[in-house]
């Protein structure tokens, strides 16, 4: 696009150091500092692709340098998990009972209806997350999700008892909507409900297309965002009733923003977020069509040290990359979020049906125990 990028991230473990053209080894947190060197640069956009606790700082330092974001308002709405189920109740949009804690004192005479979940307001990646079936289970899932919280505040609220879980990537420009796509997530369910597979299209029917698109358009509407990408997670109820999950104003994560929908319906979202953080989006420039089924499978391994990877070399022709993400000699450890590292990945792109795809026939990776 012949742009110029400055990057902010931490030094260590970052993956942009040999591509980016300027690199700051300066915390995403950290915006004063960032907004000083911006001021600097005189750059004339910001953006952060997949990443719930950088949306402050971008959205902060756009409003300061009176360029393309979210208000402060809408980023706090769409950041932390309380403020967005306050604001979504106010506006109607049905939500499951919660409550705040700041500490780990939760009251057994509580009225909240069993099973339970308990979340930090501000991560997301399932980090921290638990499902807890009884009132002995709650302080401790507390205390879990403190210790993963920025800003130590937990969510503990109802779970909704559901038969399918889904995402809607759209993007955004000046209060107009626009849907993208919509995902099938697999997870392994409770306590940590990981998620294993993700799949575009999802399998669904063109009313309950339209009731999504519907319902997460409700939502930037209520958390009044305007610009850039959103990921809205939603669940199918046993009384066949769509709800909401969470909303984060940014691209999914997992390969779904930066792969699936570019492969599933030929939108490059990518270059439209870039765009939008430009002001020079224009939604008529954009394809966005049926290109094809596309789908990510994640590879888990026991924790122990990486001693063996091998790949089948007769791999399905629609598989486009199996990617390791460890090497031999590494340390993993049992998978128990979404933040943890997964072994590695497959994705694949058909252009008549998705793919069932047996991984671990595919991706193979030995581990010895650490000991």
């Amino acid at each position: 696009m012949g742009l110029e990028t400055h990057v902010f991230a931490w030094k260590e473990g970052n993956v942009v150091l040999d591509i980016a053209d300027y690199f700051y080894p300066i915390s995403i947190l950290e915006k004063e500092k960032i907004l000083k060197k911006c001021q600097q640069i005189d750059i004339q956009g910001i953006l952060s692709i997949a990443s719930d606790i950088a949306m402050p700082t971008v959205n902060y330092i756009a409003e300061k340098l009176n360029l393309v974001g979210n208000s402060t308002e809408s980023t706090l709405n769409s950041t932390d998990k309380f403020e967005m189920r306050k604001t979504l109740a106010a506006n109607g949009i049905p939500c499951p009972e919660f409550k705040l804690y700041q500490t780990a004192n939760f009251d057994k005479k509580e009225k909240l209806e069993y099973p339970l979940i308990v979340k930090p307001t501000d991560r997301s990646g399932s980090r921290g997350v638990s499902k807890v079936v009884n009132s002995c289970q709650v302080n401790a899932a507390i205390k879990k999700a403190l210790e993963n919280s920025i800003n130590k505040r937990v969510i503990v609220e109802e779970y909704i008892n559901h038969s399918r879980e889904f995402s809607v990537e759209t993007i955004s420009y000046k209060g107009n909507h626009y849907p993208l796509a919509i995902t099938d997530k697999i997870t392994t369910g409770p306590p940590h409900f990981v998620e294993i597979e993700h799949h575009q299209p999802a399998q669904i029917n063109s009313f309950e297309k339209k009731a999504i698109y519907n319902l997460a358009q409700n939502c930037l509407q209520a958390l009044g965002i305007e610009n850039g990408a959103s990921h809205i997670e939603l669940v199918l109820d046993k009384n066949d009733n769509f709800k909401i999950i969470e909303i984060g104003g940014r691209m999914g994560g997992d390969f779904i923003g930066s792969h699936l929908v570019h492969l599933s319906t030929g939108f490059d979202f990518l270059k439209a977020v870039i765009e939008v953080s430009l002001d020079s989006f224009n939604i008529n420039n954009y394809k966005n069509s049926f290109s094809g089924y596309a789908g990510v499978y994640f590879k888990f391994t026991p924790g122990g040290i990486v001693k063996d990877i091998s790949i089948d070399k007769n791999l399905n022709p629609h598989c486009i990359e199996v990617l390791p993400l460890v090497k031999i000699g590494d340390k993993v450890d049992e998978v128990l979020d979404s933040s943890n590292k997964r072994a590695g990945i497959l994705i694949y792109q058909h252009p008549k049906k998705r793919l069932d795809l047996e991984i671990n026939a595919i991706f193979k990776i030995k581990v010895k125990d650490e000991k």
